[in-house]
C-alpha cells in the first residue's frame, strides 16, 4: 500500500503554521487538537515559538522525530525549498494548498513541474496543488479545516472544495451517512485518481468511493483500477463539463463527435462506475450503494398510498430501464386479505386509504412483496413518516414500529427498500429509524427512484461482470509487415494521411472484403480502369490534402458510358485545384458503386484521456448532425460490438421495418473488430473514418476510409523493444 504512510500518516507538520485564526496553518493546527488527531503535530514557523501550546520549530528538518505528511500553506513560489527540506527529514506525503501551477498557464505549468521534481527527488509524493487538503475521519487528521464532518465508510475524491463541502454539508443535514476519508486531489500533479481507488479499494473502513471529477490525467489506467474495483465496492462519479464537447478535429467525423463527455460516459460505465448526471443524486445515490443490498434481477415493487406517486415513480422507473412486473398471484392474495378492496394489488401496488388508520400495515406490506422472487427491491412512495402529524399523533407509534420492522426486514430478506416520503424535512422519529436500519429516505420522488435504480444497475454489472475487460493493449500483436510498409511510406513521406486506398487495402489484410478500387492519373486510364469493373463506377479525388473530398466537389456518382467518365474527370481535377490549388493530387480513384443498404459510420479517436475509442451510428453527411452513435474504449469484445449496435436509437432499422428485410449484422460486428484490432495494431493511428459503411443482407461496402497519423506517436512504440507491453 504504497498510500498508507500519507493517507494513514501518524505524524504531521503543518508548514506555515500561523497564530492568526483566519489562516490556513491555524485553522489546521486548531481542527487538529479539536478532533483529536491520534498522532503527533509539529507546527513549522521560523518566526514562532510555539502555537496553541505546541512547540513551534523554523523547520521541518529541526524536528527530532519521524514526519510522516507535511500540509504546505505557504505560497507557490517557495514549494520547490520547502520539499527539498522536507526531503532531508524522509517525510513521505504532502498537501500541497496553493494554487498558481498548471491551471493558470505556462508559467504556473513550468512552476508545477519543478514542484514535482523536488518531490520526485526526496521521495515524496503530493496531494494537489491546488487542493482543499485532506482528511482521515476515523484518526481524527482533518488537514481541511472543516469542523464536524460526519464520520462513515464513504470515501469522497473531489476536484473542487466547494462541491466537497456541498456533498458534507448534505450528509451532516439529511443522513446518518459519512466519510473515511476525503481527498481534495486538486491537479492531479503526483497522485493520481487511480492510485487512491487502490487504496480505497484495500482500505477497511470504505464501502463506497463518491467522486466529483473535472479532468483526468491518466485516464485508462484509472479505467483498469475501476474494473478491479467496481467488483468489491462500488464508485460513484460526477464528471463536469458535459456541455463542452472538448477540442473538436476537423480531421474526421469521429473526432468531431467522440468528445470528452460521451466518450467518459460509456468508458465509466463499462468499468461499472455509477455515472451520475445530476449533482443533487451524488450523495443520495453514493449513501444507498454504501447502505443496501444489490438488485439481483433489475425487476422493483412500488409500494403506495395513493394513484399519483406511483404512477409517477413508475414512468421515472421505467425511462431509467427498471421492470416493474405484476406480482405473483400468492402475493397479490395475500395483499387483498389486508387491504381495503379498492385497492391495487398488481404492481405498483396502492393501500387505497388502508393505512390512513394503521400505517403499521407498510411493514406488512413490504414483507409480502419481497418475499416474491420475481421482486428485487421495493420503493415505497407517499406519506409514510407523516400519518402521525397528519392525522393524529398516536399514529407516529405505529410508524416507528412499522420502521424497526422494515429495517429488520432488510437484513432478512436481503432485498432493499428505499424509501420516499412528503414529510422528510419535518424530521419524524420513524424516518429516522430507517436510517438507523440503513433504508435512505428522499423528499424527491426523483432522487428516490435513481437511488433504487442504480441498486439494480450494480446488480447488473455484477451479473455480468466481464473480467477479460481490463482496458490493457497490445501493441502490434495483430500487425503484418504489408500493413506496417503503408504506415512506414506515408510517414517516411511526410504525410500523416493515408490515400484512400492505401486505407482500404489496410483494412483488406485484416479481413475486410476485398476492393477493386483503382486509381488512374488521366481520362483515358480512367476510361480503360472502369471498363474492368462491369458496373456503373464512382471516382474521388486522392489527395492527402484534400480530406473531406465533397466539399472540394471531388466525387462523382452512377457513372457509366465513356464520355461521362471522361468529364467527371477532368471536372473533379479542376474543382481540386480550385478547392486548394496546392494540394498533392494523386489521381482519380475508381471503384465500383455499391449497392443500396443503410449507410453507417465506424470510426476510431485518439482521446488525450482515456486513449484510443472507437464509434458507430448513423452514417453519410449529416451523421455529424443526427448524433445517433454508441463509444467504447478499445478494445471491444464480440460482446461490446454488439452492444454498440444495440443501443443507438436506429437499432431496430438493423433487424428490418415496414416488410423490410434486416441488414447482416454480423458482418457489421465483424468490421468493428477489425478496426479496434487495427488501432492496437498501429498505434500511429491517430483517427479512423469509415463513412459511409453500407450495410447489406448479406455483406458490407466500405465506400469511403480515411486514416489519419500521428507521426509522434510512432516514436513511443513503433521503436520500443518493450512494444507487445499493455498500456
Amino acid at each position: 500500500m504504497a498510500l498508507d504512510r500519507v493517507l494513514n500518516a501518524e505524524s504531521v507538520a503543518v508548514i506555515g503554521a500561523s497564530k492568526t485564526e483566519t489562516k490556513r496553518g491555524f485553522q489546521a493546527i486548531r481542527t487538529l487538537i479539536d478532533e483529536k488527531y491520534e498522532g503527533i503535530i509539529y507546527p513549522v514557523n521560523p518566526k514562532e515559538k510555539s502555537i496553541l501550546g505546541l512547540k513551534c520549530y523554523k523547520k521541518v528538518s529541526d524536528i527530532e522525530y519521524n514526519v510522516d505528511m507535511a500540509l504546505i500553506t505557504t505560497p507557490a513560489k517557495t514549494l520547490p525549498a520547502v520539499l527539498e527540506d522536507c526531503g532531508k527529514k524522509g517525510v513521505q506525503g504532502a498537501v500541497i494548498i496553493a494554487g498558481g501551477f498548471g491551471e493558470v498557464g505556462i508559467e504556473g505549468k513550468k512552476l508545477e513541474k519543478e514542484v514535482l521534481q523536488a518531490a520526485q527527488k526526496n521521495n515524496i509524493r503530493l496531494i494537489g496543488p491546488n487542493t482543499s487538503g485532506m482528511m482521515n475521519l476515523k484518526a481524527g487528521m482533518n488537514l481541511v479545516g472543516l469542523k464536524d464532518v460526519p464520520k462513515g465508510n464513504i470515501a469522497l475524491l473531489s476536484q473542487s472544495g466547494n462541491m466537497a463541502l456541498t456533498i458534507m454539508t448534505e450528509a451532516k443535514l439529511k443522513s446518518l451517512k459519512g466519510f473515511s476519508y476525503y481527498i481534495g486531489v486538486g491537479n492531479e500533479a503526483d497522485i493520481k485518481f487511480h492510485e487512491y481507488l487502490e487504496f480505497f479499494r484495500n482500505d477497511p473502513d470504505t464501502k463506497a468511493i463518491l467522486m466529483y471529477v473535472e479532468g483526468m490525467r491518466e485516464g485508462r489506467k484509472f479505467l483498469q483500477e475501476a474494473h478491479k474495483t467496481t467488483l468489491k465496492k462500488p464508485i460513484i462519479l460526477l464528471k463536469s463539463g458535459r456541455s463542452s464537447t472538448g477540442k473538436r478535429s476537423a480531421g474526421s467525423h469521429t473526432g468531431a463527435l467522440a468528445g470528452m463527455s460521451y466518450v467518459a460516459k460509456t468508458a465509466f460505465q463499462r468499468a461499472g462506475i455509477v455515472v451520475i448526471e445530476n449533482s443533487t443524486e451524488l450523495f443520495p445515490v453514493a449513501e444507498t450503494l454504501s447502505s443496501l443490498p444489490i438488485i439481483k434481477n433489475n425487476r422493483i415493487a412500488i409500494l403506495a398510498d395513493g394513484g399519483g406517486h406511483a404512477t409517477v415513480a413508475a414512468d421515472i422507473l421505467s425511462d431509467l430501464g427498471i421492470e416493474i412486473p405484476e406480482l405473483n398471484p400468492r402475493a397479490q392474495a395475500k395483499l387483498k386479505k389486508i387491504l381495503p378492496a379498492a385497492a391495487s394489488v398488481p404492481n405498483p401496488i396502492d393501500v387505497a386509504g388502508g393505512t390512513d388508520t394503521n400505517p403499521a400495515l407498510f411493514a406488512d406490506c413490504a414483507d409480502i412483496i419481497l418475499q416474491d422472487p420475481n421482486i428485487g427491491g421495493l420503493l415505497i412512495v407517499g406519506l409514510f413518516g407523516g400519518y402521525g402529524i397528519r392525522f393524529a399523533p398516536s399514529l407516529s407509534l405505529m410508524e416507528e414500529d412499522a420502521a424497526h420492522q422494515m429495517g429488520k426486514m432488510v437484513a432478512k430478506r436481503k432485498k432493499p427498500i428505499v424509501l420516499h416520503s412528503l414529510y422528510n424535512s419535518e424530521k419524524p422519529h420513524s424516518l429516522h429509524l430507517l436510517r438507523y436500519y440503513g433504508i435512505p429516505v428522499y423528499d424527491s420522488l426523483d432522487v428516490a427512484c435513481k437511488c433504487i435504480s442504480v441498486l439494480a444497475e450494480r446488480g447488473t454489472y455484477i451479473q455480468k461482470y466481464h473480467g477479460k475487460t481490463k482496458f490493457e493493449l497490445q501493441w502490434r500483436q495483430k500487425a503484418v509487415p504489408e500493413g506496417i510498409a503503408i504506415i512506414k511510406n506515408a510517414l517516411e513521406q511526410g504525410r500523416n494521411v493515408l490515400l484512400e486506398h492505401e486505407a482500404k487495402k489496410l483494412l483488406q489484410l485484416h479481413g475486410i472484403p476485398a476492393f477493386k478500387d483503382r486509381i488512374a492519373s488521366s481520362a483515358d486510364e480512367a476510361v480503360s480502369v472502369a471498363g474492368t469493373m462491369g458496373s456503373s463506377v464512382v471516382m474521388k479525388i486522392v489527395s492527402p490534402d484534400i480530406l473531406h473530398k465533397t466539399d472540394a466537389r471531388g466525387v462523382r456518382l452512377n457513372l457509366n458510358t465513356e464520355s461521362d467518365i471522361r468529364d467527371a474527370f477532368d471536372s473533379i481535377m479542376t474543382c481540386a485545384k480550385k478547392y486548394k490549388p496546392d494540394a498533392d493530387i494523386k489521381g482519380v480513384l475508381i471503384a465500383p458503386m455499391a449497392r443500396k443498404g443503410l449507410e453507417v459510420i465506424i470510426g476510431t479517436k485518439y482521446d488525450a484521456q482515456f486513449g484510443p475509442v472507437i464509434l458507430y451510428g448513423l452514417g453519410g453527411i449529416m451523421v455529424e448532425y443526427i448524433k445517433d452513435f454508441s463509444t467504447r474504449v478499445i478494445p471491444i469484445s464480440s460482446t461490446y460490438a454488439k452492444s454498440m449496435l444495440e443501443e443507438t436509437s436506429s437499432a431496430p432499422i438493423l433487424n428490418g421495418i415496414r416488410g423490410e428485410k434486416g441488414y447482416d449484422k454480423r458482418s457489421l460486428k465483424n468490421v468493428l473488430m477489425i478496426c479496434s484490432d487495427l488501432v492496437e495494431a498501429y498505434p500511429e493511428i491517430n483517427e479512423m473514418d469509415l463513412n459511409p459503411v453500407i450495410v447489406h443482407e448479406h455483406g458490407v461496402s466500405i465506400v469511403d476510409a480515411r486514416i489519419i497519423l500521428c507521426p509522434g506517436r510512432k516514436n513511443l512504440y513503433y521503436e520500443n523493444t518493450n512494444n507487445n507491453k499493455p498500456l
